[in-house]
């Protein structure tokens, strides 16, 4: 009895264990040699002895699993004094079923039936059929090596035996295949086709209707004219700002306003907002600024000790996708931001900081660090390339997966680890 308690609480530990790392793979065939300890019950007069053996298995899938064993110990009849050794062998299949087959550390379960001859002297040679069950974990060391601990209650059949069986041994395992994680690129939906404006309602698009204005009711031509009218049409002007509706690619202009030949209103730096408007005209090309077409003003002066140099951090975040470096496009405004800053304060330098969540790279934590460096890169290079930032001045570092600011174990969790960081500081020239 003391025996069952043992292994149902070793059961119940092991299925408790979580892990995160992807180790047991389908496909893969496995070879453990193994030494442990073998504890016959009292009333079979045999010594406990030391066991030796091999496991041999292939994994159907990650779960489940199939194993053939084969063992060896030789032990003593305890009564009786001088008795020479005697050989046991035993030899069997058993079915296994791993409970975390993506992580480091792999619990399991295992079933089987086989046999057990047991070397009496020639006379009293006997073979029994023999049924066992118990638990173990594979604790990888390597994708292909794993230190392994087993435990079965062995029950030897006919006259009914309980045996306890407890083996230490290395796991080596070849071939199979990871699970994949699978990405599909969903399309976009197309834009929605744009509706065609036709202000005086006589089925003539305004940028092909040549009569706009035409009163409701009147049958045109392929033109929007009145065939045979006899009178001038005067083109429409929604706005009043000199260009017909038809050509106007800026509908609504305020009245008085001198516009060009589209109908907008003149905007000679380029920073999207119209020279009427602009307070701050002639801004260089790229920078941010405000409704008033002004950059925003230098970051206030910091008082630092000395020797010390000023520390800014930009509260840029930028999530990606499983196991990609593209930076999505609804970043792009925030980088471009970094960059403004950069360029109005010129002693400045970046530093990129690039993380991982617990699944990329299977977890693999040189691996994962190696990543997170090239995802941060992805921004340094996209700085350098669209904004002219000096090289110098940007550095891309990783920590991969050790670093996380939320749970791996949710898809959101693991979506907040999946970033990069900027940190800003300023160099002091003095």
């Amino acid at each position: 009895m003391k025996k069952i308690i043992l292994l149902t609480a070793l059961i119940i530990t092991m299925v408790m264990v979580t892990t995160v790392q992807a180790e047991v793979k389908a496909g893969s065939i496995s070879f453990t040699p193994f030494v442990g300890g073998y504890f016959f019950e009292k009333n079979q007069n045999f010594k406990d002895s030391v066991i030796g053996g091999l496991r041999a298995g292939y994994n159907f899938t990650e779960h489940i699993g199939m194993e053939g064993f084969v063992s060896y110990l030789r032990t003593e009849i305890q009564d009786i004094p001088g008795e020479p050794g005697h050989n046991v062998y035993s030899g069997g299949i058993e079915g296994l079923y791993h409970f975390l087959p993506e992580g480091r550390f792999v619990p399991f379960v295992a079933v089987g039936v086989g046999g057990i001859h047991y070397g009496y002297p020639e006379a009293y040679r006997l073979n029994k059929f023999a049924f066992d069950y118990g638990a173990g974990a594979k604790l990888f060391l390597t994708d292909n090596i794993a230190l392994r601990a087993d435990v079965r209650h062995v029950l030897p059949m006919n006259d009914r035996y309980n045996d306890l069986l407890c083996t230490l041994g290395i796991n080596f395992s070849f071939g199979g295949h990871k699970k994949q994680i699978v990405e599909v690129d969903v399309e976009e939906p197309p834009a929605p086709a744009e509706e065609l404006l036709d202000a005086d309602k006589d089925g003539i698009p305004d940028n092909l209707d040549k009569c706009p204005g035409t009163p409701a009711g009147v049958a045109v031509d392929k033109n929007g004219c009145p065939p045979d009218s006899g009178k001038e049409v005067v083109p429409l002007d929604s706005d009043r700002d000199g260009v017909p509706d038809n050509l106007d690619k800026c509908p609504g202009t305020p009245a008085s306003l001198v516009v060009d030949k589209d109908g907008c209103l003149p905007d000679s730096d380029k920073d999207g907002v119209p020279d009427y408007l602009d307070k701050c005209p002639g801004t260089p090309a790229g920078w941010v600024v405000d409704k008033n077409g002004c950059p925003p003003p230098p970051a206030p002066a910091v008082e630092k000790k000395q020797n010390e140099q000023e520390k800014v951090f930009m509260a840029l975040n930028v999530e990606f996708d499983t196991n990609k470096t593209v930076i999505n496009k609804k970043y792009h405004k925030e980088i471009k931001k970094v960059a403004h800053y950069m360029k109005v304060h010129p002693d400045t330098i970046a530093v990129m900081v690039g993380h991982t969540d617990s699944v990329e790279k299977s977890g693999n934590q040189i691996k994962s660090k190696k990543f997170a460096i090239a995802r941060a890169n992805s921004i340094r290079l996209y700085m350098i390339k669209t904004f002219g930032i000096d090289k110098s001045r940007i550095t891309a570092v990783g920590y991969g997966l050790r670093k996380p600011i939320a749970g791996n174990d949710t898809k959101k969790g693991r979506q907040k680890n999946r970033r990069v960081q900027v940190f800003i500081e300023t160099v002091d020239k003095k």
